[in-house]
């Protein structure tokens, strides 16, 4: 709009008696002297409160920190910037977002108290599920605290430490497919991983096994984590960029393709994909231990509205479809790129399981290289690479006399934390010896397990004891069964592998590297063959398809 129809908009009598008087040259003057005198006032709010808090790079007014992001990887930039600043914690404003980084757990951790809250995320939350999700609520207020505690309380019953061992029976036989699987097309690992992941809490969520590697609602569900991994790691281009100008956020999605379809709404009551399956698998007969049929049962004593029973359900794949499967596409690269780790594994596996069977979780307390085997895995590339969603606290709190204010976005930095020298040195090198109690390279963690893959205090990840007996058995039992070595090209060389080599989401998996996988011996062969069609038939009864497709799921409800 011209000045001169800004004025014309403008009330017959200020025309008449300000403008008049005043002159519209002054005025645009006046507007601009108002506008710098408020760009400094507000630089001197960011320098001020700058002064207060932990050390970290000079801000610029509006824009903050936000140009310094690197375009990939930004908590090895953080991880950086810790060392430079000699600091266990750093100050790095995204626009006029402040976030200090952690590369320890000193607060996450043992302040969990102050820090169970969430903060405002503009583009991962506020623009998709909001507050109906147990992910994103905020805890500040009582009535929000009781809401938090209604849906933590029902994702126990779903994947709680004791809830979760009565998984182990399909868990297991769907482990001893992916061995099976891997027997005849082992080049397709990543599929045979991405099936069993989804699979497992299908089961758990749907009542219903996913047993096809092309089935579409792996590649949908997958694409869907990977985009809200993304979506959750500061950026310097869109959508991430609306944090640092939330301003952008207010213009209506279909004029905004900066916003790249978030906020966009999806329709009534109940017009949600994830909803639509769990109210598909309460409907159908059979498997009534189901969470989505424990969810509808559940739904009139806590009044939970659709949004929530989405979010409930859909959380059992962001849980364990993704994660798990790229834990295991890691324990890959670190048996290829470190073939020696293997060998007190087979050594320990052969005495102890023998080659007539796979191992089996009654197995793990005779297995302490193969417990320390994975924990190494956990460690050396956690697939939550920043820790999972930030935290925020409660209250404004002090940590080495620095401020953090209330409602700040704390992120954690799990890179920096398993790559501390002091805990874990010479941290890129696959060493399980690092977790065996009297070994030489054993070093004391603080932490119970030995890795802070799966959060911190009160927003720990919820299904951490799913992915925990699900790794562990199905890493055991890849390296009781197979052969990893390099694949040769067509010279006949062995093709190398970059342990570096990661994606760039909150949520990183190794990019695809080729492998040779085969079994270590006919014995054994016959005994993953015998194993697996025995645990098709166990899983028989989970057989079966859904109407729905992600991908054309909202194209049909328009």
């Amino acid at each position: 709009m011209a000045i001169e129809q800004l004025f014309e908009a403008l009330p017959l009598h200020y025309v008449q008696h300000g403008i008049s008087k005043f002159g519209v040259g002054n005025l645009v003057l006046a507007l601009v002297i108002t506008a710098v005198l408020g760009l400094i006032a507000d630089y001197a709010w960011m320098l001020h409160l700058r002064s207060k808090m932990p050390p970290g790079p000079l801000p610029l007014p509006i824009i903050g920190n936000t140009y310094q992001l690197p375009d990939n990887k930004p908590w090895i930039y953080f991880e950086e910037l810790s060392k430079k600043y000699n600091t266990p914690l750093i100050t790095f404003w995204i626009g006029r977002l402040v976030i200090p980084y952690l590369p320890s757990n000193e607060l996450l951790d043992k302040r969990a108290g102050i820090y169970s809250s969430r903060p405002k995320m503009l583009v991962f939350a506020e623009l998709g599920a909001g507050q109906n999700n147990l992910v994103n609520m905020y805890t500040t207020t009582q009535a929000e605290r009781d809401r938090w505690r209604v849906q933590r309380k029902l994702t126990h019953q779903g994947v709680g430490i004791q809830q979760v061992k009565k998984y182990r029976d399909f868990q297991n036989d769907e482990s001893k497919v992916v061995a099976y699987d891997m027997l005849t097309t082992p080049e397709e690992y990543v599929a045979h991983f991405e099936r069993y992941a989804t699979s497992v809490v299908s089961i758990i969520g749907f009542g219903r096994r996913v047993a096809d590697h092309k089935d579409p609602i792996i590649t949908d569900v997958i694409a869907v984590m990977h985009l809200a991994a993304d979506l959750n790691v500061p950026g310097k281009t869109f959508p991430m960029l609306m944090e640092t100008f939330p301003i952008l956020a207010k213009v209506p999605t279909d004029y905004a393709p900066w916003k790249k379809g978030l906020g966009r709404k999806r329709g009534g009551r109940g017009h949600d994909f994830f909803y639509s399956l769990a109210a598909e698998a309460n409907e159908n007969e059979g498997h009534e231990d189901c969470y989505s049929k424990m969810l509808f049962n559940e739904q009139p004593k806590y009044n939970l509205r659709p949004e929530e029973i989405s979010s409930l359900s859909g959380n059992l794949f962001g849980a364990g479809s993704d994660t798990s499967s790229s834990t295991l596409i890691t324990a890959v690269l670190a048996m290829r790129a470190f073939p020696k780790t293997l060998i007190p594994a087979w050594e320990e596996l052969d005495r102890v399981v023998g080659p007539d069977r796979s191992p089996s979780f009654e197995d793990d307390a005779n297995l302490p290289y193969m417990r320390a085997f994975v924990k190494e895995v956990f460690r050396w590339r956690s697939v939550a690479i920043i820790g999972g969603q930030p935290h925020a606290p409660t209250q404004d709190d002090y940590y080495n006399d620095w401020l953090i204010p209330k409602q700040t976005w704390v992120q954690g930095n799990v890179w920096a934390i398993h790559h501390s020298e002091k805990e874990f040195p010479d941290p890129d090198r696959f060493n399980p010896n690092r977790f065996l109690k009297d070994d030489p390279d054993s070093r004391p963690f603080p932490g119970e397990r030995g890795y802070m893959t799966f959060g911190w205090g009160r927003r720990i990840c919820s299904g951490q004891a799913l992915a925990e007996q699900g790794t562990w058995l199905t890493v055991a039992r890849l390296v009781w069964g197979f052969k990893i070595q390099a694949a040769l090209d067509e010279s006949g060389e062995p093709i190398p592998v970059d342990i570096f080599n990661y994606t760039n989401g909150l949520n990183w998996r190794p990019q695809p590297f080729k492998v040779s996988i085969t079994p270590r011996s006919e014995r054994i062969k016959q005994a993953i063959v015998r194993e697996g069609e025995e645990a098709l038939a166990n899983l028989a009864p989970y057989e079966g398809e859904t109407k729905y497709r992600m991908s054309t799921f909202y194209k049909q409800k328009k």
